[in-house]
């Protein structure tokens, strides 16, 4: 259907139904007014308020990780390193398999 077509029927079966007495006099533009006069809020404002607050935590997590790191003790040398002594127990049933008897 051609839109102009529908607008044209729309508009004469509008004024063709006159308004019922029950509805107050100007009653929508109190309504359209009402509704103008309240401040929707801008979902790109609150996104835009989360994401600094997940920016500033993970900035603080980081700096939090970094200090953690550098002030953590190093490795001596009479220490056993974890790591090493864990790959030894992995590989111990490979290296006994190795052996010939």
């Amino acid at each position: 259907m051609n839109l102009a077509e529908l607008q044209r029927k729309l508009i004469a079966a509008a004024r063709a139904d006159t308004p019922g007495g029950r509805v107050p006099y100007a009653f929508e533009k109190r309504v359209m007014a009402l509704l103008a006069s309240r401040v929707a809020p801008q979902n790109l404002e609150l996104w835009v308020r989360g994401l600094w607050r997940a920016a500033v935590s993970c900035v603080a997590v980081a700096l939090l990780c970094g200090a953690w790191a550098l002030l953590t003790p190093a490795i001596t040398p009479g220490s056993t390193d974890l790591s090493q002594d864990f790959e030894n127990t992995l590989l111990a049933s490979v290296d006994q398999g190795d052996q010939t008897p």
